[in-house]
């Protein structure tokens, strides 16, 4: 770790003599003084003390944030180029140790420092960094075991990423041959310390990744490195080595540093060797081993072969024991018999299907023709001529009988007009005045007065009267009769009228105005509903909106 270094003290500080300013100056020439004076009694270079707030990192790079103590506080900037060498990422709290000088900003007339190295007080930027990063991944997920990728147990080839001149690569490849000669070993040489060791690690992994299939399919990674201090292990610290581990596809172990040793690579490899030769260890089998186990296998795959062949002995014997595996074709004629039978039901329930079918659409047509507005309209019209016919012959039969009443009645009356009774009672008047006297004139007078009232009386009854009477009676009655039959005929009417106005509703003629129509056929006038009921030759008649055509069919076309 880095010696701490002096803070700042300002005790120390020369005082510088004082320039004399002219007796008015600018605010230009006023911070360029400024400046000169800062420049001219402080060091060039001064270790401050403080903690961190206002952190701020710029798009550009720079880092702007506040030093401050219990007594104070000073704007400071770290530019980029210092920035980009942090090993720690500052953040607003933390006691830090700032190397550099102070400026002053004549632009915003504000005294500022300048930081060209930044550490944390007490702990060192390395172990710092560390532990913000092992933080930060541990959020991210990558140390969780669900991502942990298994270690093939007999892997062809393996990949070495590590230093080729090192021991780590010399302890890899030895063990590798004792334990497990059959594996095929590709070293991709790296470095392993010192500036753009972690970029080469993390490309060379990914590189790996890439190229498995064209290299003959890579089973296992190992990354490794000998021990060394914290320094010297920091190129499998880095982030970019970590997140290479964490994408590769192919199981990783890593190997780097003594068993004391813990870096960030180990915690997010898929297997954490203690050592290189560890590292190798677990990457492969001891052959030995593997052997013995094979012709422990082989003798368990002979047994399991022996008792196999036997049972499947015995089951043969029993097979051949039974009377239809013996004679197979006799299975397969009752098979040929029982589907000849359900081929035969099949075909009769599919007669007795379509006959049903084929009578349900007889019906069917036989309904829609019934339907036919034009054919409910005609029976319609007959109803109600009927009903017409029987009203007007109820109307005669009627008038006729009144006519044969009026006809008795005038016979009746015809035998006893007035003037015959009249003229019969002169002539006996005439009679019987010829015998009588005076006496018996008088007698005659008085009868003839009683006559005469007798006759004003019958002319006051007068036949004619009653005769004129029934006349008007019989008027009457006709004309009751004729309201009587208008009004029974007036909801015959509106129901005729609704039974119109549904029928036109629902009447094939308004899908016709869809641009629909009707094909039949000519001879017997049944609709044509598929392509299969006409022949090449036959006459159809279609029906359109606005009339009928007929046509010729020249081809049946596909069902």
């Amino acid at each position: 770790m880095t010696a701490q270094r002096p803070t700042f003290d300002p005790d120390q500080i020369r005082t510088p003599a004082a320039t004399p300013l002219p007796r008015q100056v600018t605010v230009s020439q006023l911070t360029a003084a400024i400046k000169r004076a800062l420049a001219d009694g402080l060091p060039g270079t001064i270790h401050l003390l403080g903690e961190i707030s206002n952190f701020t990192r710029h798009t550009s790079g720079h880092l702007y944030l506040t030093l401050k103590d219990k007594g104070g506080e000073i704007r400071a900037v770290m530019w980029r180029s210092g920035a980009a060498d942090l090993k720690f990422k500052p953040a607003d709290g933390m006691e830090v140790i700032a190397t550099g000088y102070v400026d002053f900003y004549e632009n915003r007339g504000q005294c500022q420092f300048i930081i060209r190295r930044l550490e944390p007080r007490g702990t060192g930027a390395l172990e710092l960094a560390f532990r913000q990063l092992r933080e930060q991944l541990e959020k991210e997920g990558l140390f969780d075991p669900r991502h942990k990728k298994p270690i093939p147990p007999y892997p062809r080839i393996i990949a070495v990423v590590t230093s080729p001149t090192g021991a780590a690569v010399r302890d890899i490849l030895r063990t590798l041959q004792r334990r497990y000669p059959c594996v095929q070993v590709l070293v991709h040489p790296v470095k392993v310390q010192g500036e753009g060791a972690a970029a080469e690690i993390a490309d060379a992994i990914a590189r790996l990744n890439r190229e498995a299939a064209s290299l003959g399919g890579i089973d296992t990674i190992i990354v490794a490195r000998g021990g060394g201090s914290l320094e010297e292990l920091w190129a499998f610290n880095e982030e970019p080595v970590a997140r290479a581990i964490h994408t590769s596809r192919i199981p990783i172990i890593s190997g780097v540093g003594h068993e004391v040793d813990i870096t960030i690579a180990d915690l997010v490899a898929d297997l954490r060797a203690a050592t290189p030769t560890a590292a190798a260890e677990l990457a492969v089998p001891v052959r030995s081993e593997v052997l013995a186990g094979l012709d422990e296998f082989q003798a368990r795959l002979h047994r399991a072969m022996r008792n196999r062949l036997e049972l499947s002995r015995s089951k043969a014997d029993a097979i051949g024991r039974v009377s239809w595996l013996r004679d197979p074709g006799t299975l397969i004629q009752q098979a040929e018999q029982r589907l000849d039978d359900a081929t035969s039901q099949l075909q009769a329930a599919i007669g007795r299907l379509l006959d049903r079918q084929r009578s349900r659409l007889h019906e069917l047509v036989i309904k829609l023709a019934a339907g036919r507005p034009q054919t409910v309209l005609h029976r319609l019209l007959q109803q109600l001529e009927h009903l017409a016919s029987r009203l007007r012959w109820s109307q005669s039969q009627s008038l006729l009988a009144h006519d044969r009443r009026l006809h008795a009645t005038e016979v009746r009356l015809a035998g006893v007009r007035p003037q015959a009774v009249l003229r019969q009672a002169h002539d006996r008047l005439a009679t019987m005045a010829s015998r009588l006297d005076r006496g018996a004139r008088l007698h005659t007078r008085q009868l003839a007065n009683r006559i005469d009232e007798k006759e004003r009386a019958l002319r006051a009854t007068s036949p004619i009267r009653q005769v004129a009477a029934e006349d008007k009676r019989l008027r009457k009655l006709e004309l009751e009769l004729t309201r009587s039959l208008a009004h029974r005929l007036k909801p015959a009417r509106q129901s005729l009228q609704s039974l119109a106005g549904r029928l036109e509703t629902t009447s094939h003629h308004k899908t016709l105005a869809r641009g629909f129509t009707i094909t039949r056929d000519r001879r017997n006038g049944h609709i044509v509903t598929a392509a299969d009921q006409v022949q090449p030759g036959q006459e159809v008649v279609t029906e359109t909106a606005d009339g009928e055509f007929a046509s010729r069919v020249t081809d049946q076309g596909n069902p």
